[in-house]
């Protein structure tokens, strides 16, 4: 666990929330203010045993005390840098999408093509754009479900298990549900949104798609699933403060070079669309993440994946950013 560094804006908005601990302490939901000065919630609420889940269950309750707290200069605060940053919620359930980005999903197919395959690159890349234009007006969005042992902190070492051959990065937008959602409308659907933050979903690309049983298709536990394979945060930075989640930079570097560059806008289908999709056939729980899926420029596009020493820098605009190291597990 590492601090985060406060050299340049943290977020966009007058207040974020994260879970921090103090060395020795235990971890406790923050309200963090732009210039670096963290207020301990318990404390100010009066909660001793309050976190970050059981803010977001009575978001909308909490919400303008929150800003009133924001906006007070007086209060026990803490300096950030004297403080370990984890991720900012523990979350019930994790919806990831896939193939959500447009220019991301021809890329992938383009890499993913047979040997044999007779199309030329041109060919597979503009059938692959015809299919996702059709996806776009039939509003199907492709979801599945992730585990929340794979939620680490935006500073956490990332560990590669010996097993995965292939470890890929996916820094994506994503979203934190605040209260009970069943069969919402599109059109509702931001509403049940308390904020939004980063994730960064690895994948093992030797493992997404099953040899053995090529008709079941993908494999997303296997590939997905380890431990720490989520980087999360550092902030839940709260709707309000984003003007518009479909027109945000994704961006990820490797060892300090730029990999994945992408505006929102290139989403198929957006975070309130994704939203209500979800809540169509399962229920959503405040607290929940919502992965809106990760833009083009991935290792298996690159022709580079993750090894042991790499250091992946996450950013979102206006949600802070996010640093992780990678560490090769030991083959035992």
């Amino acid at each position: 666990m590492k601090s985060a560094a406060t050299s340049a804006p943290l977020f966009v908005g007058p207040f974020a929330i994260g879970t921090l601990s103090a060395p020795g302490g235990a971890a406790f939901p923050g309200l963090v203010v732009p210039d670096g000065r963290v207020l301990d919630l318990r404390a100010a609420l009066d909660e001793p045993a309050l976190t970050a889940l059981a803010l977001l269950e009575r978001w909308d309750e909490e919400l303008p005390l929150l800003r009133r707290l924001a906006d007070e200069p007086a209060g026990d605060w803490l300096p950030l840098d004297d403080l370990s940053v984890h991720a900012p919620v523990e979350p019930r359930q994790i919806f990831q999408s896939g193939a959500n980005y447009r220019q991301h999903v021809i890329d992938l197919e383009v890499a993913h093509r047979s040997p044999d395959d007779p199309r030329t690159v041109e060919e597979a890349r503009a059938e692959v754009a015809a299919i996702m234009d059709r996806r776009a007006a039939e509003d199907l969005p492709y979801v599945f479900i992730g585990l929340p042992t794979t939620i680490t902190g935006p500073y956490d070492d990332v560990v590669l298990p010996s097993w995965a051959k292939k470890p890929d990065w996916e820094l994506e937008l994503a979203a934190v549900i605040s209260r009970p959602a069943q069969r919402v409308a599109v059109e509702e659907a931001l509403e049940y949104v308390a904020g939004y933050t980063i994730a960064n979903d690895l994948t093992d690309r030797a493992t997404v798609f099953r040899r053995d049983m090529p008709a079941i298709g993908t494999d997303w536990l296997r590939c997905k699933n380890a431990p720490g394979f989520t980087p999360l945060g550092p902030w839940i930075v709260p709707a309000g403060s984003v003007a518009d989640p479909s027109d945000l930079r994704v961006t990820l570097k490797l060892n300090g070079e730029t990999m994945q560059d992408e505006s929102t806008k290139d989403m198929i289908f957006g975070v309130a669309r994704m939203v209500s999709y979800i809540s169509q056939t399962a229920r959503l729980l405040p607290g929940d993440l919502v992965l809106t899926g990760s833009p083009a420029g991935n290792g298996m596009h690159w022709g580079r994946l993750l090894r042991d020493g790499d250091v992946m820098d996450g950013s979102v605009t206006g949600l802070g950013a996010q640093r992780t190291r990678c560490v090769a597990e030991e083959a035992s």
